[in-house]
């Protein structure tokens, strides 16, 4: 037998109000945010599977902000390694035209000019860096300014040389790891050779260069060309290897940008409402807190008296 009186028939109705006043609330959140919930508590069984995702995708979102830098650096390199090829390009041209044409009036001039190109892309820098200092990155790598100072009987080639033997690597995904760095010593040591010779040359009692070619200088300058020519593909290996290493970086970033987006649709599948279904939801729900309000209105005109006649 059930009891019938007033306070019981208001607490009954005041929760039912309070319910849906609630449901409309998350209803309505649902709508506003388009998300299931605010916290894992609202993904219910979903959250450890949701929480895992996430992990992921941040690991993901690293690696693809790194990768970001690392290309921005290997671009760095690849005009670095430009400049010298072309200065091994057009100091291999210069000789050439000097030999056709026989005369060597601008030749040391010429020369000096793709000297400092080439020690300028040695030098190149990245975030304020030297990129081929190796692990010292804050020293300059090549420190000869002029040809002359190649003949400095004080030193060596070698001596020009500041960088250590520490090659960076950058691991780009979970099983990719790729060597970045590059050393000065490795990419200029031939060249700052032939540089060198030339301007030995140039001292000698045979030199210097200007005016008609001599007989020895013509020879001379025959026997270089071939040196230049390897140090011209020597340097065109190296780039073509740091190009290498860039579309390698370039096709990790797309896998990875499309487990990214792969990634957001599993978890969209948790995370996001249905808008037609929570648009549903607000809308049955603001009945339902009618529809208690409606109730309170009538109890509150009908007394227990009323029940009882």
């Amino acid at each position: 037998m059930n009891r019938v009186s007033s306070n019981g028939n208001y607490s009954a109705v005041l929760a039912n109000i309070q319910a849906a006043q609630q449901r409309q609330m998350d209803a309505g959140a649902r709508v506003a945010t388009q998300k299931q919930g605010t916290d894992l508590k609202g993904y219910a069984r979903n959250a450890e599977m949701l929480t895992a995702m996430k992990s992921i995708d941040a690991r993901i979102g690293g690696y693809l902000e790194q990768s970001k830098l690392i290309t921005d650096k290997l671009t760095t390199q690849d005009f670095a390694l430009s400049q010298l090829t072309s200065s091994a390009q057009g100091t291999r041209e210069t000789i050439a035209q000097a030999l056709a044409s026989g005369r060597a009036d601008t030749l040391m001039q010429d020369l000096q000019g793709f000297f400092r190109n080439s020690v300028d892309g040695l030098n190149a820098r990245y975030g304020g860096k030297y990129v081929f200092a190796g692990g010292q990155i804050d020293t300059l790598p090549v420190s000869a300014t002029a040809l002359a100072d190649l003949t400095d009987p004080a030193y060596v080639i070698s001596d020009f040389f500041h960088n250590d033997e520490f090659l960076t690597q950058a691991k780009v995904d979970d099983s990719t790891t790729v060597t970045t760095g590059l050393l000065a010593n490795d990419l200029g040591t031939d060249l700052l050779t032939a540089f060198k010779d030339i301007q030995a040359f140039e001292e000698t009692v045979d030199g210097p260069f200007q005016g008609n070619l001599t007989d020895n200088q013509r020879t001379f300058l025959e026997g270089v060309m071939a040196n230049w020519e390897s140090v011209h593909k020597d340097l065109i290996n190296h780039t073509a290897r740091n190009g290498m290493v860039q579309t390698r970086v370039d096709s990790v970033k797309v896998d990875l940008a499309s487990r990214q987006i792969s990634l957001a649709g599993m978890m969209g599948g948790i995370t996001d409402a249905d808008p037609a279904e929570a648009a549903t939801a607000l809308q049955q729900a603001g009945v339902a807190v009618q529809a208690a309000a409606q109730v309170f209105l009538s109890l509150q005109n009908s007394s227990l008296l009323n029940v009882l006649k």
